[in-house]
């Protein structure tokens, strides 16, 4: 390990001097260049991540002298990497950094695929609004590439953050009918058009089923039976085969539930399907709030009588 730190520096060392130094028609960046390759190679080695990142932002610098742009979009790509093991935010930094380069040269399946690890560190990071600004960046660029699998696999993760995100913004809220409730329906949206698309490509038709489930949770959560039950009737139509399927049984015993404020009657719906197919946390967590939503809605009414 220490063997290969020492190389690292040796060899950023001579790449400084290099740039530091007088050469004809550019050659130093192309030196400096290679030793700095070398160098963030040898540093990786070390798992000096850090110092890895940083040389490869000086790399990205010589291929930017040289006028290289694509060389210097990858490098700012490796930089994230090594970045990405110890420090998001320059992570995050140098991948905007990329996607900008490439950006400038066409590449859009590159900015794209960038795009969504940015997604994916704001994801880790725990925010969710700007997780979903790149996904909803990289969903467009994909959809542009007619990239549909990946474009779905982001518009998806959009359409869970948006659900989760409407419950974090309820403590604000001075009354839940003057609600609007955008975030829920911008994810019926979502699981709507991708069950839509799904209908027509062989491949994906198993996952219909799933994805009208996700709209129509998201439909229970807006508290609104009338929409519920129209959902129901549109996504019949959509699917003929929908009204089939323990999904549409479970949707239709939560809206009859919720219609009839009763409460036992939807914990049992919820589980009996959840004991033949296991409910996800993103879906449990929805289906919980709805019956908070209908407890304390019972608990109102008692209050009154």
């Amino acid at each position: 390990m220490g063997d290969h730190l020492a190389r690292a520096e040796d060899f950023e060392s001579r790449a400084e001097k290099k740039l530091g130094g007088w050469a004809i028609f550019g050659s130093k960046y192309e030196d400096a260049a290679d030793l700095f390759d070398k160098a963030a190679n040898a540093f990786k080695l070390a798992k000096s991540w850090d110092q890895a990142g940083a040389v490869y932002v000086k790399l990205a610098n010589c291929h930017l002298k040289l006028d290289s742009k694509h060389e210097a979009a990858n490098a700012y790509a490796d930089a994230a990497h090594c970045y990405k093991k110890s420090n998001t935010k320059e992570s995050i930094s140098c991948l905007e950094e990329s996607v900008n380069l490439f950006m400038d040269i066409g590449r859009l399946n590159m900015c794209a695929r960038y795009y969504k690890e940015i997604a994916e560190l704001y994801e880790q990071e725990q925010n969710l609004e700007q997780a979903i600004v790149y996904y909803e960046k990289a969903a467009d660029l994909f959809q542009s590439e007619d990239v549909t699998t990946s474009a779905n696999q982001c518009k998806q993760k959009i359409a869970q953050f948006a659900a989760q995100l409407e419950q974090l913004r309820l403590p604000a809220l001075s009354t839940l009918l003057a609600r609007s409730w955008t975030l829920y329906q911008k994810a019926i949206e979502i699981y709507e058009d991708i069950a839509r698309q799904s209908l027509n490509n062989n491949l994906l038709k198993y996952g219909v089923k799933g994805h009208l489930l996700n709209a129509g949770i998201c439909q229970l959560c807006k508290g609104d039976v009338v929409a519920i039950n129209n959902a129901l009737e549109r996504y019949q139509e959509l699917d003929p085969t929908f009204s089939g399927t323990r999904e549409y049984k479970l949707l239709a015993d939560l809206a009859t539930a919720i219609d009839e404020e009763d409460l036992a009657k939807f914990t049992d719906a919820v589980k009996e399907f959840d004991s033949m197919t296991q409910l996800d946390t993103w879906k449990t967590t929805l289906l919980l709030r709805v019956k908070e939503a209908l407890k304390a809605k019972e608990l109102e009414e008692d209050d009154l009588t």
